[in-house]
């Protein structure tokens, strides 16, 4: 077992934190992954439903994660006044970041809902692609205000330092996702009609739905703050929508990656997009495992500048980084264990599968690259330093990504070239960090030994 010189690093107390923020970390995928699965195994239209659950899927996942940038944002700032010991300088503001979100997000909602087939035709979706790709979109897309107002308060759970309630929530809202996605996808003769892709939709935003109305209740009675309104804005408001704004130009060219993929992929046929598909979904669901770790280093970084404690913010970074390479080795391993079986999950399609296998390889091998560029991702949103953030994903993206995806399409490489251009993407992504890093507080080679 790794050991650190602060108590309050061990492995016992990091595990505290993390293992609850792993299980609410991976409910938004998961809610994504548990309709790849049964979407994928439907006895008509499977790969075309597949493929659109995948598209309309990602879009999804492009906007949450664009405006729930003021979780990461709102959980700095909480956790720094809550290190402080000055929760009641505070008291007003997450109600107003609540309200804030939930007006943006229904902006959103009506403009995209609106303008659903043309955004789905930008990702190459044709025929029945396209008509699948509208119909879940605008059922999911109901989902969005409730699953961003859901993420605001796991931000400020998670500034308090508290990670078991948002775990509880994202533990009821998965397994009700599950269990009604196969009630409404494939119904019971005589009783629930099969609705097929629109049941997957719907499964997904009754499950957000719940998530939302627990999320009130124990907003109210698990921490200090209330929803009451104070129409004069906090201080705080300014930078907090000034970390926001940083970080959501950072989650558009993150975005834009991920857009790019998934209409390449397209573009290279139907049965393509569902492999992508099933690729794509299996990394997100590693990349928010990773992330409860890295989370941690949201949190706690947060708290320990608040108490002026940079050291020991070195001390976590190394302790993060260890643990983090080390599961992603444990989980490469299972994956290249169960390596067929993990594909028939998700299809039958031999095509599909094909594709698939052909790529797996490079999303294993992909994870513990990952891992440490998603831990220096959360030490930096805890220090605030969003700046840094955003230039790195802009230069990540745009230097790193789409000039190899495009080189990739270029010599005919297909799925090999758009997980080539992943590589990449996470390379510059962690490695400028580390750069960064290095040059404020320490050598990087001390992390890892």
């Amino acid at each position: 077992m790794f050991r650190t010189k602060n108590k309050g690093l061990s492995f016992q107390s990091i595990n505290k934190l993390a293992i609850p923020a792993i299980i609410s970390g991976i409910a938004e995928p998961l809610l994504s992954i548990t309709d790849t699965a049964i979407i994928g195994n439907l006895p008509i239209n499977a790969t075309e439903g597949l493929a659109a659950v995948g598209i309309a899927g990602s879009f999804i996942s492009a906007i949450v994660w664009i405006l729930a940038q003021t979780r990461s944002a709102i959980s700095a700032i909480v956790a720094r006044y809550f290190g402080a010991e000055d929760l009641k300088s505070i008291q007003f503001l997450p109600s107003q970041i609540i309200f804030i979100n939930i007006l943006l997000s229904l902006f959103i909602y009506f403009v995209t809902v609106g303008l659903a087939p043309q955004i789905f035709h930008l990702y190459q979706a044709k025929g029945i692609i396209h008509e699948f790709s509208v119909t879940y979109y605008k059922i999911r897309a109901m989902g969005i205000p409730l699953t961003l107002f859901v993420f605001s308060v796991f931000g400020v759970f998670r500034g308090l330092q508290n990670t078991y309630w948002p775990m509880v929530i994202s533990i009821v809202g998965a397994v009700l996702n599950v269990g009604l996605d196969f009630l409404l996808v494939f119904g019971i003769q005589g009783f629930i009609p099969a609705l097929g892709i629109e049941g997957a939709a719907y499964a997904s935003l009754l499950a957000q739905l719940v998530m939302a109305i627990m999320s009130i209740y124990l907003f109210l009675t698990k921490t200090p703050f209330t929803f009451s309104l104070n129409f004069k804005f906090h201080p705080e408001i300014k930078r907090i929508l000034s970390l926001s704004f940083n970080l959501i130009i950072r989650a558009l060219s993150l975005n834009f990656a991920l857009y790019l993929a998934n209409a390449y992929a397209t573009g290279y046929g139907n049965a393509h997009i569902a492999a992508q598909t099933i690729a794509f979904q299996i990394w997100l669901f590693f990349a928010f495992f990773i992330d409860g770790y890295a989370s941690v280093g949201n949190i706690m970084s947060g708290k320990f500048l608040g108490q002026d404690k940079p050291e020991t913010i070195t001390e976590l970074s190394k302790t993060l980084v260890r643990y983090t390479i080390l599961i992603t080795m444990i989980i490469g391993s299972l994956c290249f264990i169960f390596y067929t079986k993990i594909g028939l999950i998700f299809s039958k399609d031999p095509e599909v599968l094909i594709l698939f296998y052909q790529i797996f390889w490079l999303v294993i091998l992909m994870q513990p690259i990952n891992a440490i560029a998603f831990v220096f991702d959360g030490i930096f949103k805890g220090m605030a330093e969003a700046v840094t953030l955003r230039n790195t994903l802009l230069i990540a993206t745009f230097i790193g990504f789409a000039p190899t995806l495009l080189l990739g399409d270029y010599f005919g490489l297909e799925l090999y070239g758009i997980w080539i251009a992943f590589w990449v993407w996470m390379i510059l992504r962690g490695g400028i960090l580390i750069v960064i890093y290095n040059k404020k507080y320490l050598n990087f080679s001390k992390i890892i030994s």
